[in-house]
């Protein structure tokens, strides 16, 4: 859909990839898109460490409820967060031993419910949840004097790789922990959480799953084609929230066309790891014409790594919120990714057979 100028399988100075030049055009993308789009990451702490601040068992529930503090070591300071996790006791049930694990970091909202939580444990996994607004406020007013920015004050990283950096502090400590299978952690998040956790999985090959859900653009979008009514650049500035991303990124309001990456590039650094992008078809903002036609692009680089089958997508009915089907579609691919489960769904259903009409250049254009 973008043209040969943004091929994740042909190198900047327009040779084709071959099998072992792969890490090399992975780090051309990361290097295209990250500094560029998010402003960079934080740095890595020096340490990660996790203080059990509470257990207790859920009164009804064969289920054991317990809440961390991670504390990082950053720039010779400290920050500290809450993760909390549900844990199903062995007895017999799915999954017994160490379990796989589905982590949200939009605890600053309530789509992670206790229905949402009782369906995650019901497959034979761990639930787990934090913050991502710990690390930065999701406020244009006071982020800079909040979270990792109280620490690194001079920071260029935007807000989305301050929540990515907690996507990737919380797996530090879930592969220090025996209740978990360490390979088999999974990451989800709702619109600017789902950017975030486009982000994070593209930057932590810990992360054995991702699934972003109606994440737009900086997220699964792609930035030079644009679907009618399709967030662009100019979108953060109205609604104040262009803080999420880098200088860089910011400065090409009105000429999204001119971005020197395609959103795609996250997708094939994730790759061979299994993605899961959800989308609703009644998400104009987040473009689901466009995040299908990313995953079109990536299903090429899942092709030249031969794991066609760990890239899906799942669009429902609906509007823009982090719905239970859209949970219920990363269970069923947990249950084959994870639990050799059979599963009936069509992670690869065609979709969008007008996707060239759909999908005209995006603001700035030649």
């Amino acid at each position: 859909m973008t043209g040969s100028r943004f091929d994740p399988l042909t190198f900047n100075n327009g040779t084709s990839v071959e099998s072992a030049g792969w890490s090399r055009r992975r780090d051309q993308m990361r290097d295209a898109i990250v500094d560029h789009e998010y402003g960079g990451m934080p740095p890595m702490p020096t340490s990660t460490t996790a203080v059990l601040r509470c257990a207790s068992g859920i009164r009804g529930m064969e289920v054991d409820f317990y809440t961390y503090e991670v504390r990082c070591d950053v720039a010779g300071a400290e920050i500290s967060f809450s993760l909390n996790l549900w844990i199903p006791r062995d007895g017999g049930g799915p999954g017994e031993g160490p379990k796989p694990v589905v982590l949200d970091g939009d605890g600053c909202w309530r789509y992670f419910n206790d229905d949402v939580v009782a369906r995650i444990l019901a497959r034979g996994n761990i639930a787990a949840s934090f913050d991502r607004t710990a690390l930065a406020a999701d406020n244009k007013d006071n982020y800079r004097d909040t979270g990792l920015y109280r620490l690194l004050p001079e920071a260029a990283f935007g807000a989305l790789s301050a929540w990515a950096w907690g996507y990737h502090r919380c797996v530090d400590v879930l592969t220090t922990l025996d209740d978990v299978r360490a390979d088999q952690i999974a990451i989800t998040g709702h619109s600017r959480g789902g950017k975030a956790v486009l982000l994070a999985g593209a930057t932590d090959d810990r992360i054995a799953l991702v699934n972003p859900n109606d994440s737009g653009t900086g997220g699964s979008a792609p930035n030079h084609r644009k679907t009618r009514r399709a967030e662009v650049v100019e979108s953060f500035f109205g609604s104040g929230n262009i803080f999420w991303f880098g200088k860089n990124f910011a400065d090409h309001r009105g000429r999204d066309s001119k971005l020197p990456y395609e959103q795609h590039y996250l997708h094939a650094l994730v790759a061979p790891r299994y993605l899961l992008v959800t989308e609703a078809y009644e998400d104009p903002g987040a473009s689901p014409p466009g995040s299908y036609a990313s995953c079109m692009e990536a299903l090429r680089v899942y092709d030249f790594l031969r794991s066609p089958q760990a890239l899906g997508w799942a669009f429902r009915e609906g509007g823009h919120n982090h719905q239970v089907d859209d949970y219920e579609a990363l269970l069923d691919l947990m249950d084959r990714a994870f639990h050799g489960r059979p599963v009936r769904r069509d992670f690869q259903r065609p979709l969008f057979p007008d996707l060239d009409r759909l999908l005209p250049p995006a603001p700035g254009g030649d």
